[in-house]
């Protein structure tokens, strides 16, 4: 789902935590080694979300929160901050370039750049895929 956050950001707190789980507490952020990535170069999105970021003059950058059930992807477009918020079970995270991820959520999907000068955001990343993987509901398979 994607929510403009400018106005009116209490109610849509609440939709926010019910979909991705509120933020971590201190203790887990600190055992997860961080729960947060911000400044991450956008190179492409979906025809809704490359709409709101044209308006932007520079280049555009996004931010990655991890929750414990899903992430948030926030951008600011023009003066108006914008955030994707993707539950896990709808979250699929590609690796398409070397140094690129796609994060898809239904017919939305956003294209960062993780270059080889930022190997935190390539392990920021692969925490949030394993993360993913352990907070998963068993397979058949697994019980077999």
């Amino acid at each position: 789902m994607l929510l403009n956050l400018s106005h009116d950001l209490s109610k849509k707190q609440e939709l926010i935590s019910t979909h991705v789980g509120k933020p971590f507490d201190l203790e887990e952020r600190k055992k997860l080694d961080g729960t947060s990535l911000t400044e991450i170069p956008v190179t492409a999105a979906s025809i809704d979300l490359y709409n709101l970021m044209v308006l932007n003059e520079s280049q555009v950058f996004c931010s990655i929160e991890m929750r414990p059930n899903g992430v948030i992807i926030s951008f600011k477009a023009n003066t108006d901050l914008y955030s994707l918020v993707i539950p896990f079970y709808k979250l699929k995270i590609y690796k398409g370039r070397a140094q690129e991820y796609s994060f898809y959520k239904d017919h939305y999907f956003i294209k960062v750049w993780a270059g080889e000068e930022n190997p935190q955001t390539h392990r920021f990343i692969r925490k949030i895929k394993n993360y993913q993987a352990d907070s998963a509901h068993p397979r058949i398979e697994d019980m077999l």
